[in-house]
């Protein structure tokens, strides 16, 4: 007895293997997982994301230094979440201020000359969760980059303190998301 096409089709219904696996795919479909880009655990109930502007509280450094770390964190924020960036009021909040900015010898050759220098940027940041005040934290990240005393610092710095904002917005956005 031959069986039909679609005779062939329910049979395959018909076997507990294949209920398994259609279970499970509804089950996968069904959970959602509120993950980031990035890998980052984010609150379900956070639609909004706000980052203020960080005043530069440091004695030195250029005029530039407070605009460029908050459009730095707002890049991060936006590209590495699903949230959506607002300008204040934001379920999640960043806000804070630049707090020190300095550049010191840290290596020196034979003619009591320094041969490398150090660049270190503070930044105080104040993180709110309005869904989970655990997770609130106002602290100090700093990161620092070395670099040839011979290096005109005028010349480098946008580039020096591009790559210690990335270690900075790096360690906050860790710190709030992925709880480091």
């Amino acid at each position: 007895m031959k069986t039909t096409s679609l005779e062939h089709k329910i049979n395959v219904f018909n076997r507990p293997v294949n209920y398994l696996i259609i279970l499970t795919l509804i089950c996968m479909t069904a959970c959602k997982p509120h993950l980031s880009l990035s890998g980052a655990t984010i609150p379900p109930e956070a639609k909004t994301i706000s980052v203020g502007f960080f005043v530069n509280n440091s004695a030195l450094g250029a005029p530039s230094l407070s605009q460029r770390f908050t459009e730095k964190m707002r890049d991060v924020m936006s590209q590495q979440t699903s949230l959506a960036l607002i300008k204040t009021g934001g379920d999640l909040q960043f806000e804070g201020y630049i707090q020190d900015y300095q550049v010191v010898p840290i290596a020196t050759q034979s003619n009591d000359q320094a041969g490398m220098n150090r660049l270190t940027i503070k930044v105080n940041v104040k993180y709110t969760n309005r869904f989970d005040a655990s997770k609130n934290f106002d602290e100090p990240f700093s990161a620092f980059v070395d670099f040839d005393s011979t290096t005109d610092i005028a010349a480098s710095e946008a580039q020096l303190v591009q790559e210690i904002y990335r270690q900075i917005t790096e360690n906050v956005f860790n710190k709030a998301f992925n709880n480091w």
